[in-house]
């Protein structure tokens, strides 16, 4: 059995400028997975920059409010929303509440550097 606790999770800000903890990793743990599994915060008031990633990924939002762009779509995202974001897509997410706006990030096949790319 693994049971991955997130306050021992290294902290470090991502590529987009979110701050994450990777909890699930195939590469960081002896486990047989296809995909990475984060916790994310983004700070009230902060933007992550624009993105886009080879593979999918899911966010799963926790707690706070925030304004999700896919392409050319915006939509606001809150508590118990599943954001299903397609492979190449343009991407990133505003915080526009009053709390830290934290989810859970799902990519499939897990997450590789080379594999996202940061817009400026």
């Amino acid at each position: 059995m693994l049971i991955i606790k997130l306050s021992e999770c290294e902290e470090f800000s991502a590529g987009d400028s979110t701050i994450l903890r990777e909890l699930l990793h195939p590469n960081k743990q002896p486990i047989d997975l296809r995909y990475s599994l984060a916790h994310a915060i983004l700070p009230v008031g902060k933007t992550s920059k624009l993105h886009s990633l080879r593979t999918s990924e899911v966010y799963y939002v926790l707690s706070g409010k925030g304004e999700m762009h896919i392409d050319d779509e915006i939509k606001i995202i809150e508590p118990g929303d599943a954001v299903y974001i397609p492979p190449k897509a343009k991407q990133f997410v505003s915080n526009c509440g009053t709390e830290s706006l934290i989810f859970i990030s799902l990519v499939d096949p897990a997450w590789r550097q080379e594999d996202e790319i940061i817009y400026d």
